[in-house]
């Protein structure tokens, strides 16, 4: 069985016509990755029933994308060089991230996905982070071959005793760094599950949660065929999804 998972879209203007849109290596590590059937969800923001299609999945995954939130959405000033936004994104994303959780619907949130998820959890953003001193330059290398782009290059620390030590072990791992903006205060509800070396925030999860919900930085469905570190995150997902399946259709079997 797959168990359905709502993923995010981007709005992306292409020959004459608004595209709903997620790059497909985020849903084929979802598939082969998760083992689960993404379902992308057009950015209509309050115009959708989010309960609606949250009764219908078992998972929730947040893509990474070229735009940032919003700055109005933390309190921050919007600018040229921030950009690009997709407000349509914002509108059915942040809801949506905050009705997973208090569902206790796994989520798993990448790269622009951490950044929404502490936004919609009352935190705030980091801009040109590479700018800031002491900091590492988290942008990906200037390059037209997406392998180099996307290379596996940067250390990050994971917590110990936290969701991601489960996962990975407490200690170091290898992860690629695509990234200008990155978590500046933290959401209320949300804990840090690991940092780079110069203290960037570089994933997070749902302190109270009881099934998975995690953030990452980074951008492991990128190698996640071919790099364990990487594959373990949508092994550790899915099975999150599958154990929400089974108690869904445990509590409609009691039900009946």
């Amino acid at each position: 069985m797959q168990p359905l998972v709502a993923v995010s879209t981007d709005i992306r203007p292409l020959d004459g016509y608004f595209w709903h849109a997620a790059p497909q290596q985020y849903l084929e590590a979802a598939l082969s990755g998760s083992g689960v059937f993404p379902v992308l969800v057009p950015s209509f923001g309050d115009r959708l029933d989010l309960d609606r299609l949250l009764d219908a999945v078992d998972g929730v995954m947040m893509t990474g994308s070229r735009s940032n939130v919003h700055p109005s959405l933390y309190g921050g000033d919007a600018s040229e060089a921030n950009g690009p936004y997709d407000p349509a994104r914002d509108a059915t994303t942040l809801p949506l991230i905050r009705r997973a959780i208090e569902r206790g619907i796994p989520l798993l949130a990448i790269c622009r996905g951490i950044q929404e998820m502490n936004v919609a959890l009352g935190g705030t953003l980091a801009t040109e982070i590479q700018e800031r001193p002491g900091s590492l330059d988290h942008r990906a290398p200037v390059s037209d071959n997406q392998d180099e782009r996307f290379a596996i290059r940067q250390t990050v620390t994971i917590k110990p005793g936290s969701c991601l030590a489960g996962v990975f072990g407490a200690g170091d791992i290898a992860v690629n760094s695509v990234h200008r903006q990155a978590v500046d205060r933290l959401g209320p509800r949300l804990q840090v599950e690991a940092v780079a070396s110069d203290g960037t925030v570089e994933a997070v999860s749902v302190r109270d949660s009881a099934t998975f919900a995690v953030g990452v930085q980074w951008h492991p469905e990128y190698w996640a065929a071919k790099d364990e570190t990487s594959a373990r995150i949508f092994r550790a997902f899915g099975d999150a999804v599958r154990a929400h399946a089974g108690l869904r259709s445990g509590l409609r079997t009691a039900a009946e």
